[in-house]
């Protein structure tokens, strides 16, 4: 079964299957080269933050939000706080608000490839796959070495090969090059076979990043 990662506060894989869609997160970037790197048990979080992730990994979304507000109340910038915001937008189905959050990042960031990648897996939910690609390739252009990013674009050329099989197939049901490859991507997804294209798969959680030097 494939993966595929989404970057939130945890070491994980994009897509966990893609015959699921609930939404998971990727861990926040990395704090501006200004901020003060404080000790603490989370890399890259101060301990505020830090208590964010928590609170957020235990699914208790309104008091992480009642933080988040707080940092951000102070440092209306803070990258990792407005990253975390869009953690808990994802995971509450806030879909719009979640990909205004992480647009504006690689607005003010560009130079962040976590927020490209957690748009990449929002875009794929929605079956939006050309989207992805394109967020993961500048998620890429930011941080050639994003294993991360590498495996989820995999992914997403492997959802897209999909569709393009299933449609041939539909199209001509003797074309057995067709179903011959359809079959073995079905089979790398585990997706049940249907008359449409398979859905989209269920993101799952990422390395955080670590703070920069």
């Amino acid at each position: 079964m494939t993966t595929a990662r989404i970057a939130r506060y945890a070491a994980t894989a994009l897509f966990a299957t893609l015959s699921q869609a609930a939404p998971a997160q990727q861990a926040p970037p990395p704090p501006p080269t200004s901020a003060t790197v404080v000790p603490q048990r989370t890399p890259g979080l101060t301990p505020e933050l830090a208590e964010v992730a928590r609170l957020i990994h235990e699914g208790q979304y309104a008091p992480a939000l009642v933080k988040i507000d707080a940092v951000l109340a102070t440092d209306a910038k803070n990258p990792q706080a407005r990253f975390l915001k869009g953690v808990v937008q994802t995971d509450e189905t806030k879909t719009e608000a979640a990909i205004a959050t992480f647009q504006a990042l690689t607005e003010d960031y560009p130079e962040l490839p976590e927020p490209y990648n957690n748009l990449a897996v929002i875009w794929a939910q929605r079956g939006e796959y050309d989207k992805a690609r394109r967020a993961l390739e500048l998620a890429l252009a930011t941080r050639p070495d994003y294993a991360i990013a590498h495996e989820n674009l995999g992914d997403i050329y492997a959802r897209m090969a999909s569709a393009e099989y299933d449609q041939a197939v539909g199209l001509d049901k003797t074309n057995k090059s067709a179903q011959t490859k359809l079959a073995l991507v079905r089979e790398l997804f585990a997706v049940a076979p249907s008359s449409t294209a398979p859905k989209p798969s269920e993101p799952k959680p990422a390395p955080a990043p670590k703070p920069k030097q």
